[in-house]
């Protein structure tokens, strides 16, 4: 019990040194909960990063996440083999979790698939293909809170499902300049030609109307998904719909930063503060 202690406050301090938008494992979450899903976005955080940071060649990336895979099915036999690293540590608390709340190892797997995908494909046809990657990139987090609040319902996976592929969508287009820098581009490319959008404006830098048109399309549709995934901050209890209408309200505060920026994402990426936690937080308390 006490490794398992100690492998969850790990979790809980590594979900607390990263930059995210949206609450994780945020005080508005219940005590029970808080390290098991700190120990779910651990989990995720460090894979995300094995497909983004630094300078390893995508051989390198792949074959750690190779690996994550690999722990990651020894830790759902708990056949693992625990040391005091922050990789271990990891795996101790998501173990842990995953037996107490019976937790599919599959939502996991399609996490790596999505991470393994980032490593491998730049570019995206269209709607279809960039939704199915928001599918394993995001939607798992979403039904795996679910699971651990007590929650196996299709209609709630449904809007959970919205919701986090509209927050997916909308940190694409908020981190848009940053993800081009990576090599990668998310918005469709059927959307991009049918507004006329050429590619060597971004190698220049520029937000050509073409791209900001077919960003502000890119997110109306953002926006339809929001809409979609709101019935589910009615329909959960306790302090949970909390936590999902902070969510649901910052990624929508996010989406109008960007429109009122007139979605130059090269001019600055548009971030929440303090005065923007002040509207969520009246915006929460008035929640119809």
């Amino acid at each position: 019990m006490v490794a398992a202690d100690a492998a969850y406050a790990r979790c809980l301090y590594l979900a607390g040194q990263h930059y995210e938008n949206f609450p994780v494992a945020s005080r508005l979450i219940p005590a029970f909960a808080r390290p098991h899903v700190a120990a779910v976005y651990a989990f995720a955080r460090i894979a995300d990063d094995f497909a983004d940071e630094g300078t390893r060649t995508p051989a390198a990336r792949l074959a750690l996440l190779d690996d994550w895979r690999r722990r990651l099915h020894d830790a759902a036999r708990n056949t693992g083999q625990p040391d005091a690293s922050d990789a271990s540590m990891v795996f101790t608390a998501l173990g842990d979790t995953m037996r107490r709340f019976d937790l599919e190892v599959g939502l996991f797997d399609d996490l790596l698939s999505a991470f393994r995908q980032d490593v491998e494909v730049g570019r995206y046809d269209d709607w279809p293909d960039v939704l199915d990657y928001c599918r394993r990139s995001a939607n798992p987090v979403g039904r795996l809170v679910l699971r651990i609040f007590g929650y196996r319902d299709d209609r709630l996976d449904a809007q959970s499902d919205a919701i986090c592929t509209a927050l997916q969508l909308t940190n694409f287009w908020q981190d848009f300049e940053q993800d081009w820098r990576r090599g990668r581009l998310y918005v469709p490319q059927s959307l991009a030609r049918a507004c006329g959008a050429d590619e060597r404006d971004l190698h220049r830098r520029r937000a050509s109307p073409e791209w900001r048109a077919a960003l502000a399309q890119a997110a109306a549709r953002t926006r339809e998904f929001f809409v979609a995934g709101r019935p589910l901050a009615g329909q959960v209890r306790g302090r949970l719909r909390w936590e999902l209408r902070a969510t649901w309200l910052g990624g929508m505060r996010i989406l109008d930063r960007l429109e009122s920026s007139g979605f130059d994402v090269f001019k600055s990426r548009p971030v929440l503060g303090w005065t923007d936690a002040l509207v969520i937080g009246s915006r929460m308390v008035i929640w119809r």
